[in-house]
């Protein structure tokens, strides 16, 4: 069985990390392409992808990931994908997608590089480390 799990952490007004763990190919992609779906047509237009956990990415996996920025974008949303294994970053920028998706190495950084992001934080009262500390998003 293949090791995979996602789940998602909403910040209220639009916004929600998605976190997704382990393999996404073939066998899971299906997963995160509906979950991507289903975050955007509940309303969450303003996504991170926290993939720090991820340990292998194939192309449906990417073609997923591009699917969910395309829907987004004609919704006028947002995709941050948020990565740290070297390994799956020269999958992005082998394939020319580093210039499409924004990367970065943390959530508070994606979170700080989205003003979306930040006014809604910030109307709620909370510190961008703060609310990623008490959501495990550090």
């Amino acid at each position: 069985m293949q090791h995979f799990h996602l789940d998602s952490v909403s910040a209220g007004d639009g916004c929600a990390v998605l976190r997704a763990a382990g393999e996404i190919d073939v066998y899971t992609a299906p997963q995160l392409r509906e979950k991507l779906i289903e975050l955007v047509d509940a309303g969450s237009l303003y996504l991170i992808g926290d993939l720090r956990g991820v340990e292998f990415l194939d192309s449906t996996g990417l073609g997923a990931l591009v699917g969910g920025l395309k829907r987004l974008r004609t919704r006028e949303g947002s995709l941050h994908l948020v990565m740290s294994s070297e390994r799956i970053i020269r999958i992005f920028r082998i394939t020319g997608l580093a210039k499409v998706f924004s990367i970065h190495p943390t959530v508070p950084e994606a979170i700080t590089a989205d003003s979306h992001w930040r006014h809604t934080l910030a109307a709620g009262g909370h510190d961008i480390e703060r609310w990623c500390r008490d959501h495990g998003l550090q």
